[in-house]
């Protein structure tokens, strides 16, 4: 039996960066995946996802192109082409995983794995045989996958997760898309822009109900503007798929109608795979789908820890990287400072984009905090004006007494690279006043930082 001094079962952004931290600090490391390296986020996920909305940005420049002065004729999309290619982005980012794992001797272990008593680990490969390892500390990293709604069964045909999503044999003509978090607002982004006549059905009052309230309202402006149609306080509560397309029934406060589409996209949410992973037989404690870990992700049972999707903190692709270096320097007797999930970004990356950090102006006030807000739009940034990109804004929240930078929202063009300045100035507890005097380049898209802190102090020079 091989023995290792970490065993990570799953290789997704969450196993495969705490092996190679395990490797780096001199463990012998394995990991064990019964599907591709990577994961789901960068096979099914987040990496896929994002070459298809650059293939539909580009599509929208080139049907623009004489808002630039310049002459497209013509124009037309592959979809077949679109969805190759996005494949083909994912396959070379799982190929750099193998390297990886190659570079820093790691050793990969293809099958299902399940958890023993006294840190073992059973893997079944494909031809059925078992084979059984030991590690002095196991790492549960198995992830999520797409949740489905007792009202909306998905077949992968009629009624499909993101997984089928990505690689559809055609373009349908018409889609409805059941959830209008990251995953429904990005795939309503991308097959609009494709020509898909797309309806977003949200539960909630508000699209993208994580963010603060105003950026919401700003993406339905912008989203309607494209002609997607949202409807919000609204849920499917049955669907037939008995003809050609599929028929949804759509319940309002107006009362019931019916939409019909050929496909059903359900974007509700994720599952987490901790079935059959023999979580039971090891005695590691649950609540509520996820495993319960302390702030170094040690489980109820010495020598089994847990990261990413499966455990309470944040389902996102860089939390479950941070998580797993963490606990991996903290298994190699490290002191570290556990992590601040009230400092986590989180990134949507339809058009125009979306980025966020800490606390909503709701949020803020129902915790009876004295505010400064700042809002800033791109409409007046000489670069987005430039860029013709000037739907969205900057929106910042300060704590009036100390200048804490409480949160800070953002909706325009190139979003998801701006967020970290917000990230960073938290963590170093940098105060508004810092803020504004510190110089931005002009002209970026960036500035609308600055300017906005500079409206929550009543200080904005170009508004």
């Amino acid at each position: 039996m091989s023995t290792f001094d970490v065993i990570v079962l799953g290789s997704g952004p969450g196993g495969y960066v705490a092996a190679i931290r395990a490797a780096q600090l001199g463990l012998k490391t394995a990991i064990i995946e019964k599907d591709e390296l990577g994961g789901i986020c960068l096979n099914w996920g987040c990496i896929p996802t994002k070459a298809l909305i650059k293939s539909a940005q580009v599509f929208e420049y080139l049907k623009h192109a004489e808002d630039y002065g310049l002459k497209a004729d013509n124009i037309d999309k592959d979809f077949d082409a679109v969805v190759k290619r996005s494949r083909n982005v994912a396959d070379a980012m799982s190929k750099g995983v193998q390297f990886l794992m190659k570079k820093n001797k790691i050793e990969v272990i293809n099958g299902f794995g399940k958890l023993k008593p006294g840190k073992k680990i059973d893997v079944t490969g494909e031809d059925g045989s078992v084979t059984e390892y030991a590690a002095q500390n196991i790492i549960i990293a198995t992830g999520a996958r797409s949740r489905e709604l007792p009202s909306l069964p998905q077949d992968g045909k009629k009624i499909i997760g993101y997984r089928q999503a990505l690689s559809l044999d055609k373009q349908p003509k018409e889609m409805i898309v059941v959830g209008s978090g990251a995953i429904g607002v990005e795939f309503a982004y991308f097959y609009n822009a494709m020509g898909t006549k797309v309806t977003v059905v949200e539960y909630l009052p508000n699209i993208v109900p994580v963010e603060d309230e105003d950026i919401s309202k700003q993406l339905g402006r912008s989203l309607k503007k494209t002609g997607i149609k949202v409807m919000t306080s609204a849920e499917v509560t049955s669907v037939d798929t008995s003809g050609k397309g599929v028929k949804a029934t759509i319940k309002t406060a107006k009362g019931e109608q019916i939409l019909e589409a050929d496909i059903v996209l359900s974007a509700v949410g994720i599952k987490t795979n901790i079935e059959n992973i023999g979580l039971e037989e090891v005695g590691i404690a649950t609540d509520r789908d996820k495993i319960l870990v302390n702030d170094f992700y040690q489980t109820n049972i010495p020598g089994y820890f847990a990261i990413g999707d499966v455990t309470p903190g944040q389902a996102l692709a860089h939390v479950a990287s941070a998580e797993g270096i963490l606990c991996v320097e903290k298994i190699a007797g490290m002191h570290i400072e556990a992590l601040d999930y009230d400092n986590i970004p989180g990134c949507t990356y339809c058009s125009p984009e979306i980025a966020s950090v800490g606390l909503t102006e709701k949020a803020a006030k129902e915790q009876g905090l004295d505010i400064k807000v700042g809002k800033f739009p791109f409409s007046a940034s000489g670069k987005a004006k430039a860029s013709g990109t000037p739907d969205g804004f900057v929106k910042v929240i300060f704590d009036a007494k100390y200048g804490e930078w409480l949160g800070c929202h953002m909706i325009g063009a190139g979003v998801t690279d701006m967020i970290a300045e917000a990230v960073v100035a938290r963590k170093l507890e940098t105060t508004g006043h810092e803020i504004l005097k510190a110089v931005h380049p002009h002209p970026t898209m960036s500035e609308a930082v600055m300017e906005a802190v500079a409206d929550a102090y009543d200080e904005v020079i170009h508004l």
